[in-house]
């Protein structure tokens, strides 16, 4: 046994006894962690999903407007619309699917960046999706970047990139039929269990736009090709998907409406705007002047 006098002269001398209990904390840590992942699996042994009953449930799930409403995505690639099952849905299908281990991990915090991990296990079938990832800890304000400190912030940051990431895991373990199932009961509940007339649904979300996003009516029928009073059931849950991906920062506003065609749309108004004047400058000119009529001439303003 050493003396204390041995110990502050030679300070490596209990130096092993630290390294010897900091191995065993991390053995104990793996050793529980792997003893947790035995009892999952052996429970999702135990008790294995039914398949149909699965389905049945995910089937009703989808069969809520509020889910329906959030349940797609959209944005424009290419020249084209992307769209697909957002996180929202995904998370729903994992949850009544049964026996799936999903979640986001963040691994890591080094020089402004945080690695983490999103991933789903299917602990019946052993068929696991995993996506290691990096987060910059810094977001996109007004044109520069802006560095964030507070950890609240960190934390989003990385929520909001991971939920991505874990979409696309669930969606490589759950077998495609469901997920496409699931997306069809979400569009026929938009279609059939909407409340109200299509047409004051539409006005409303033309409102909604327009006072959140700055975004005109003459926009949205410039970005269909036609009047809003030929909008459908199926133009309604676009832009259901264009508002969504507009909320979650999936999208941007100027990725639906170009600002070429804003200026283009500017432009007109202030050429009628033109046109109304003069035509009301020469019905002004063209009024006799020696008596006062007695009705004013109607500007078009």
């Amino acid at each position: 046994m050493y003396g204390l006098t041995e110990q502050f002269n030679n300070p490596q001398v209990g130096q092993p006894s630290f390294q010897n209990n900091g191995g065993a904390l991390a053995m104990a840590s793996a050793s529980r962690e792997m003893e947790e992942v035995k009892g999952q699996i052996f429970m999702a042994k135990q008790f294995p999903r039914n398949v149909f009953q699965a389905e049945q449930r995910i089937l009703d799930t989808c069969k809520r407007p509020a889910l329906a409403q959030t349940a797609m995505y959209s944005y424009p690639k290419g020249g084209t619309k992307v769209t697909g099952p957002s996180i929202r849905l995904a998370e729903a299908i994992a949850q009544n699917w049964g026996n799936l281990s999903y979640g986001i991990q963040e691994l890591e915090q080094r020089n402004g960046e945080s690695v983490a991990k999103a991933f789903c296990w299917d602990l019946e079938t052993n068929v696991r999706q995993e996506k290691v990832f990096t987060v910059k800890h810094s977001i996109k304000a007004k044109g520069s970047l802006k560095q964030l400190t507070d950890p609240r912030d960190i934390y989003e940051k990385v929520a909001n990139d991971g939920a991505r990431r874990l979409r696309s895991c669930i969606l490589g373990v759950i077998p495609g039929d469901i997920v496409d199932k699931a997306i069809a009961q979400c569009t026929e509940t938009l279609a059939g269990n909407s409340k109200g007339p299509l047409k004051d649904r539409i006005a409303h979300m033309l409102k909604g736009f327009k006072d959140l996003y700055r975004v005109t009516q003459e926009m949205v029928e410039m970005k269909f090709g036609y009047n809003a009073d030929s909008f459908s059931e199926y133009d309604y849950v676009e832009l259901l998907n264009i508002a969504n991906s507009l909320k979650d920062g999936m999208s941007k506003v100027e990725d639906w409406f170009p600002k070429e065609d804003i200026k283009q749309q500017s432009s007109g108004l202030a050429n009628d705007f033109k046109e109304q004047e003069q035509k009301a400058e020469v019905k002004l000119d063209a009024a006799p002047t020696g008596n006062v009529p007695t009705e004013q001439p109607e500007l078009l303003l």
